[in-house]
């Protein structure tokens, strides 16, 4: 789409200024009281319905209005204006995006849609671009290790993508389609009704872009061009007053125009819930899910028609499990659950197809021995067919202070499994000098390999440390807060600190008679994130609201930590090439972390033009994405860091004839687009690729 992109922002800017001006100088006197809406409710956090200023734990909720209002089209645009919530780069170029919680990195965050996990971690980083959030009621956000209700991958936290469901007896529905910069086109169409019993809902979304180059000097583009399609159709049938069934599926593809190769992915799911009501206070829900993510990707040589890498990515996960709920009474409830996880991986890089195999079952108590305290307690036992078994208790406290005040608390352990890719890998890479990569369970027989075909010069470790299993990573995590909810104003801030042991990491086993090294995996780093998160919203008028967060972030590694105190930690510096002793003071911490992150956003109603604007800002503190050095550590001698920026958000949008609504936007309004510190000497890479323009024409029936 071609746009004069500084003339379109001025105009955005007078337009908006304008309406705020219009509207203000009609506004009629009304009453200055605001009717408060019921409380808007979460079922991720307890695996119950409650209210969101209820809970006794972090939790962020995204509305469905909030995702029309900002025009938004995928779940990474919308996570990364939340508080406490940051889309982080990878440390290579075109590596993509991770979500980060609480300076938590996207690894260990679970990733949910209507309450069942998806896969497809095939680098360890889960591409959250690829979910269309059309049809999305609400995004549900729970930060803080949450091991104890859903296992493996949520000691960092857990993200649940809820979908509507069918309200109507006459079918209603939307098309749109939306047009923006890059030529990024996005098509969808949702369908749903509820007829007596039975209710259906179907949804399509299509999307397109011409891609993007962030390296503008070198000759391949760093995000080819590509296209997907979502399908999702969900039926619902009340058989009874004490039975309701739910059936869901949805297939994703997407493929890559690769000039020199293949890139095509696969993501199918299949959801089956019974929702049995045995008596008012008690239910069962029977769940059987099933999940399987494909990649097909090559990468081909264009001179001599070689292939430099085949990687082909087959996972699948089953699981039934079985929940109970029992209301002892409105205040007090219990729920029970045990489930079954079948997990297989095909993958080129691997010697051999590989299965996990796990059986676990929770607990969790929800109840309020005194009028203003409630407690929720809860622990959840795995047993793996490879790791040891894992015990994920937590605790979460409320006590309302006064009808305005309430302080909260949680406590909680998470863990990760060791990965396919951890156990499993068996990679040497021709194209990159022949170095090798072994997971820990096929470690012992890889170095074999390699002495018997005479291509070791020496092991690094011992013989007999080959092999020694991996154990699950595990955290505690502490949440403290405090809320306060009166008239217009509403405040949230909270203290959290997460404790990690056992974090994977990579080693050399040996090294090569050709120079190159064999790396291994092994449990070493002991790391932590501690800081501050504030919420504020405020309605200044009776449609016009404004809201804002803020973290405070610190992340270290305990283990430089201490080298700290003992004095061993140099650097070099970059600027004279001396080398010298580094202080506490100049340890930055942990990668891909910033200190500061900011938002800011104003939604504005304008019901008279059936109209609504938003502004929404961005801010980013400086961070470092690698080592550079040589120390093992980011600190602020290395030249490796990304210097604070803030994206500016705009979107107007008008209802007209009652079912037609126009929206227009620019994402990046500032044409933000940053210098990459790992561009290779006397290259230009760039952080964004700039100002984003769109328009969207929305009807609904």
């Amino acid at each position: 789409m071609s746009l004069n992109k500084n003339n379109i922002g001025t105009y955005f800017l007078l337009f908006f200024c304008g309406w705020l001006s219009a509207q203000e100088n009609n506004r009629t006197e009304k009453d200055t009281i605001l009717t408060e809406n019921l409380d808007e409710v979460v079922v991720t956090a307890t695996r119950t319905t409650r209210q969101l200023s209820s809970l006794p734990l972090p939790v962020t909720l995204i509305s469905k209005k909030q995702l029309q209002r900002t025009g938004v089209t995928r779940l990474n645009e919308i996570l990364n204006e939340q508080t406490g919530i940051v889309m982080t780069p990878d440390a290579t170029i075109g590596g993509g995006e991770g979500v980060q919680i609480q300076g938590i990195a996207s690894d260990y965050v679970l990733i949910l849609i209507d309450g069942v996990p998806v896969v497809g971690r095939s680098s360890g980083n889960l591409d959250l671009s690829r979910f269309a959030i059309g049809n999305i009621k609400q995004i549900e956000v729970v930060k803080g290790p949450s091991s104890s209700l859903f296992g493996s991958e949520a000691l960092g936290g857990v993200i649940n993508i809820i979908t509507e469901k069918p309200a109507t007896t006459k079918i209603s529905g939307q098309v749109s389609h939306r047009i923006a910069s890059f030529n990024n086109q996005n098509s969808n169409l949702s369908l749903n009704q509820k007829k007596g019993k039975l209710g259906y809902s179907f949804f399509a979304d299509r999307l397109s872009t011409d891609g993007f180059d962030l390296a503008p000097d070198q000759e391949a583009q760093t995000v080819n061009p590509f296209s997907n399609y979502t399908f999702n159709a969900r039926v619902f049938y009340d058989a009874s007053d004490k039975l309701r069934l739910f059936a869901s599926g949805r297939f994703f593809t997407q493929v890559f125009d690769v000039p020199s190769g293949t890139s095509e992915e696969q993501d199918v799911n299949a959801h089956l819930r019974i929702d049995h009501n045995i008596s008012s206070k008690s239910q069962f829900e029977y769940e059987l899910y099933y999940t399987n993510y494909i990649t097909d990707e090559q990468t081909i040589d264009p001179i001599n028609d070689e292939i430099l890498l085949d990687n082909d990515f087959d996972q699948k996960l089953l699981r039934p499990e079985i929940r109970f709920n029992h209301s002892f009474s409105k205040q007090n409830t219990l729920t029970l659950g045990v489930g079954y996880n079948f997990e297989r991986l095909d993958r080129s890089l691997f010697a051999e197809n590989v299965t996990f195999d796990s059986q676990y079952l929770f607990a969790q108590y929800d109840f309020k021995p005194l009028e203003k305290l409630n407690l929720i307690a809860g622990a959840r036992f795995d047993n793996h067919s490879v790791y040891n078994s894992q015990l994920s208790p937590k605790l979460s406290a409320r006590y309302d202070i006064s009808s305005t005040i309430a302080i909260k608390g949680s406590v909680g352990s998470g863990f990760k499994a060791p990965d396919f890719r951890q156990l499993y890998l068996d990679f040497t890479n021709a194209a990159g000098g022949g170095y090798s990569v072994f997971g820990k369970e096929v470690e012992t027989a890889g170095i074999q390999r390699l002495i018997d075909n005479g291509e070791i010069a020496n092991l690094a470790i011992a013989p007999e440390d080959l092999g020694v299993p991996l154990d699950a990573e595990s955290s505690i995590g502490y949440n403290l807060g405090l809320g306060f909810r009166k008239g217009k104003l509403k405040t949230d801030i909270n203290l959290f600190r997460n404790n990690f042991d056992n974090l994977i990491d990579t080693q050399v086993l040996a090294s090569k008679n050709n120079g190159q090294n064999v790396f291994g995996y092994i449990n070493r780093e002991s790391v932590y994130t501690q800081g501050l998160e504030v919420d504020v919203e405020y309605k200044i008028l009776e449609n016009l609201k404004l809201s804002a967060g803020y973290q405070l972030l610190f992340a270290y590694d305990n283990q430089k930590e201490d080298e700290f105190d003992n004095g061993d930690l140099f650097a070099r510096n970059q600027d004279t090439g001396e080398v010298v002793r580094i202080s506490r003071d100049d340890y930055f911490g942990l990668e891909n972390r910033s200190r500061h992150t900011v938002n800011f956003k104003v939604f504005y109603e304008i019901p008279e033009w059936n109209a609504n604007a938003n502004l929404r800002v961005i801010y980013r503190s400086r961070f470092g994405l690698a080592d550079r050095n040589g120390n093992g550590l980011l600190d602020n001698f290395d030249n490796s860091f990304v210097e604070g920026y803030s994206l500016v958000n705009l979107s107007f949008g008008k209802t007209f004839f009652k079912h037609y609504q126009l929206q227009l936007g620019a994402d990046n309004l500032l044409d933000f687009r940053g210098q990459n510190p790992l561009a290779v000497q006397d290259s230009e890479v760039l952080v964004n690729p700039g100002i984003q323009l769109f328009t969207r024409l929305n009807i609904q029936f």
